[in-house]
């Protein structure tokens, strides 16, 4: 925490707002916009997955339609799609950026079209902290005339070309504040979108579909989804110190790439122009180079009681998603082989990660 969050959480109760309405989460929704500087709607929810269903659902995703995504990504951000009836088609990401391939896309884009199976939606995920290709994207949603929805939960602070705001891409984007992202409300997410009509169907959507009436009427099914006030004012004590934290993070990705870079290391890349948060150190570690694997590191570290961890298993790998159609050369699937997100948090001091480092440095000697 920053220190300010009891302070913003004790107004919350003074003001008697604890449900899902108030003062608190009017201006939490108003502080993400002018964060990310663009003419967007924030809706304020109870997770990112949250965001993710109502905007697919908004989008007029149903039964039997494809929804295109990154492959490596968390399983929340695939379960909306089954949510509502439809199926996800997989795409590897680009070697340059570890985002999604939008070459791969474009590609099947094509074909689709020529086949009139065109997707309902795209969504492509900003991994650990770096925006996809908002232009590319943007542009191929456009030609195609496909919505697109961009998985932003692990990106917020991180910013695009000529600084636009990672968060504020496509028809909508979705954030989680969930507790492991860089900044949280404890549990939680937001739905950011430019169509002023999405963020009114995502409201109403979220507060159990209620018509107007003096009794509870309804024409159409909804989600208890709205964010809690008291969360939402945890969030705008968490949003003082977002830049904040994100310089930290680019700053313990630094040290690690300083100390640890060699042959058979390679750390996640950063597009020309563009400014990842970093929110998670992702470094891949090639056997074959370095004599050691990714899993030798990560039980050694565990060992010395430090918690690391693989990158995201691909969801076309995932038992759940076994025989789905998935599009690219299995860059993603080395990845997850080699790849491990060592600790990154904020408050860590450089005394813990010299830790770290000595005791990869060692067995990386070692092991030469």
């Amino acid at each position: 925490m920053s220190g300010n969050e009891e302070r913003r959480v004790a107004q919350a109760f003074a003001s008697n707002f604890v449900a899902p309405i108030g003062p608190q989460l009017d201006a939490f929704e108003t502080t993400v916009r002018d964060y990310l500087g663009a003419d967007v709607h924030c809706v304020g929810l109870s997770s990112g997955s949250a965001a993710l269903h109502l905007a697919l659902r908004i989008a007029g995703v149903g039964s039997g339609d494809e929804v295109w995504v990154s492959s490596m990504t968390f399983a929340g951000g695939i379960f909306p799609v089954n949510y509502l009836g439809a199926t996800p088609r997989f795409f590897d990401l680009d070697r340059e950026s570890w985002t999604i391939d939008v070459k791969i896309l474009a590609e099947e884009l094509s074909k689709a079209a020529q086949k009139n199976r065109l997707p309902k939606a795209i969504v492509p995920t900003d991994l650990y902290g770096q925006s996809s290709d908002l232009n590319a994207l943007e542009k191929l949603a456009e030609q195609y005339d496909v919505r697109l929805i961009v998985d932003s939960a692990e990106s917020l602070g991180a910013s695009y070309k000529n600084g636009r705001k990672a968060g504020s891409g496509g028809d909508a984007a979705i954030l989680s504040f969930n507790g492991n992202k860089i900044i949280t409300t404890s549990g939680g997410g937001m739905l950011v979108t430019r169509h002023k009509n999405w963020a009114e169907e995502a409201r109403f959507l979220a507060t159990q579909a209620r018509d107007p009436a003096s009794h509870y009427e309804h024409s159409t099914f909804g989600y208890n989804y709205r964010l809690s006030n008291i969360c939402a004012a945890i969030g705008l004590g968490q949003m003082e110190v977002l830049d904040a934290r994100v310089a930290r993070r680019r700053e313990i990705f630094a040290r690690y790439q300083s100390a640890l870079t060699r042959p058979g290391i390679a750390f996640m890349p950063e597009p020309e122009n563009t400014k990842s948060s970093r929110w998670l150190t992702a470094v891949a570690i090639d056997p074959a180079v370095t004599g050691v694997s990714r899993e030798d590191v990560r039980l050694m570290l565990n060992e010395h009681q430090i918690e690391s961890r693989p990158l995201w298993k691909p969801m076309h790998l995932q038992p759940l998603y076994s025989g789905s159609q998935y599009h690219g050369s299995g860059f993603d699937e080395r990845l997850f082989e080699i790849g491990l997100c060592l600790p990154s948090g904020s408050d860590m001091s450089d005394e813990q990660q010299d830790e770290v480092i000595q005791h990869i440095v060692q067995m990386l000697d070692r092991a030469h």
